[in-house]
């Protein structure tokens, strides 16, 4: 059950970690990629033509101190690679680490194994093969997911260890959170590397049911184990629809689904309640610093909860856990039954599970008011000193107080897709967002495609993107701007062969 791959939140609320829902279907031409080498999966409505001034990828690359061959596939730039070994989930006292503990301290570690150190590079198997993904998916594109070479790729999910953490069968429950990486658009909620935690609750049949092999019983003892949190939750479905929303027959029975579901539900009601108990305290401190009215009454606003029937390939039936926040519902994580051929390929198929997958930046992002996810990767003490001592004593957490924000610097830049030379083609938005950050980084704050032309007379076709450059630490200077802006033009000309208009 590929858990964090797979849940991927609705629009409802901004941190979202946004996949692309072109269809998988392959064409003919090759794809230029971030550093222009052609790719074997190109989706429709991506036509692309190679760009000859593109440089070659350097033949072994190091990513968090081990070292790798590359080919044609190798499309990872400098700034990924060196964000590979930073950890930002394990780094003490960081806003992405203090989530991960905030979230681990619901579940019993007698219970739940967490594993917290997997190497970011897996093989393509871990990471599509292993959980089903078809040869044609969106996410296998390299307009998508950084690739090293064409069998080996940074980990777009925590799911590319689940398999092999299932084999193990080292705890009846694990937690796996990592750095995941994915090629993506340029904006204050979105970051090439990002971070996310999967959980699972296995039961075993050999060892667990009862004489006609029923987990029923044994789950339900596990669940009367739960504590309550006497917090409103909204759950008008049924367990299962078997249309619309089915449980796994004849493998499961309906007994055992609908125990295992209200374990599952259980289990992250109590830990969404922790999570939003520390952020509405911290608000409450921060409103009694303030003092305003209108701040108390939306500090004090009741937690509610409503589960709503959802689709993942890898669990069914599968359920999203939506909080009502600040006046909206917002949607927090995916779960559901693990798929039991997953179970099956990982050589325990007498175990039974349920599964979830969340976002920690996301989260992160929530609990502590941070509005700017490269906030993350900064070293600037006046964001890291404001956690200070936190990961000792979750009690001291706080809101963060933000500093200086400096000026924004509007540029576009326009550019014809045929380079000049008539031959049509068009450019991968995930392409046009990586040239701009593998040159200008942190410095830019958001990129939006914010006009198309297509001319009346020759049918040359064009696109304007607007880029805002503001850095999060100093004030950008005119000519500082105007450096970066012309060499981002310089590069989307030298990777992608756009001609500037």
């Amino acid at each position: 059950m590929a858990a964090a791959a797979v849940y991927l939140p609705r629009v409802i609320a901004p941190a979202v970690a946004r996949r692309s829902s072109i269809a998988p279907a392959l064409i003919a031409a090759p794809c230029r990629s971030s550093i222009g080498t052609p790719s074997a999966h190109c989706l429709a409505g991506n036509l692309c033509r190679f760009s000859s001034t593109a440089p070659s990828p350097p033949p072994v690359v190091e990513i968090d101190g081990r070292s790798y061959s590359t080919d044609t596939w190798f499309n990872t730039p400098t700034n990924v690679l060196a964000a590979a070994s930073r950890r930002l989930h394990l780094q003490e006292d960081h806003p992405i680490a203090i989530t991960r503990q905030i979230i681990e301290s619901r579940f019993p570690s007698a219970e739940f194994r967490s594993v917290n150190s997997l190497h970011p590079v897996v093989t393509t198997f871990q990471n599509f093969d292993s959980l089903g993904f078809p040869p044609d998916h969106p996410g296998r594109a390299r307009s998508d997911t950084y690739y090293v070479n064409k069998d080996t790729l940074l980990r777009t999910h925590t799911s590319a260890h689940e398999l092999e953490t299932f084999r193990a069968n080292a705890s009846p429950g694990f937690l796996l959170s990592a750095d995941v990486y994915r090629r993506d658009e340029v904006d204050r909620t979105h970051y090439p590397v990002f971070h996310q935690m999967e959980g699972a609750r296995v039961w075993d049949r050999r060892t667990q049911a009862d004489e006609k092999g029923d987990l029923t019983a044994t789950i339900l003892r596990d669940l009367a184990a739960l504590p309550e949190h006497g917090v409103a939750v909204e759950d008008p479905n049924p367990p299962f629809h078997d249309g619309t929303n089915p449980r796994q027959v004849p493998q499961h029975a309906a007994s055992e689904v609908e125990a295992m579901g209200r374990h599952l539900k259980r289990s992250l009601e109590l830990m969404v309640v922790e999570v939003f108990s520390r952020a509405k305290k911290a608000k409450q401190l921060a409103v009694a610093a303030v003092g305003t009215e209108a701040e108390t009454v939306a500090a004090d606003e009741p937690l509610r909860m409503r589960w709503v029937e959802a689709f993942f390939p890898f669990t069914s039936p599968s359920w999203e856990l939506e909080v009502l926040y600040e006046g909206d519902w917002l949607e927090v994580l995916g779960c559901g039954i693990t798929k039991q051929p997953i179970l099956d390929a990982a050589g325990v198929p007498s175990q039974m599970a349920w599964a979830f997958g969340i976002g920690l930046d996301r989260i992160a992002m929530l609990l502590f008011k941070i509005t700017d996810i490269r906030l993350f990767w900064s070293t600037d003490e006046r964001f890291l000193s404001q956690f200070r001592g936190v990961s000792a004593d979750l009690d001291k957490l706080r809101l963060f107080v933000p500093f200086s924000k400096y000026p924004a610097c509007y540029k576009d830049v326009s550019f014809w897709l045929d380079g000049g030379d008539g031959v049509a083609g068009t450019v991968h938005n995930n392409d046009v967002m990586e040239v701009i950050r593998s040159v200008a980084g942190d410095t830019v704050e958001d990129v939006q495609l914010t006009d198309t032309f297509t001319h009346p007379k020759t049918g040359r076709q064009s696109l304007c993107y607007r880029i805002n450059y503001r850095s999060l630490e100093k004030t950008l200077t005119n000519a500082v701007t105007n450096r970066l802006h012309s060499d981002v033009k310089d590069m989307l000309v030298r990777r992608l062969g756009v001609e500037i208009r």
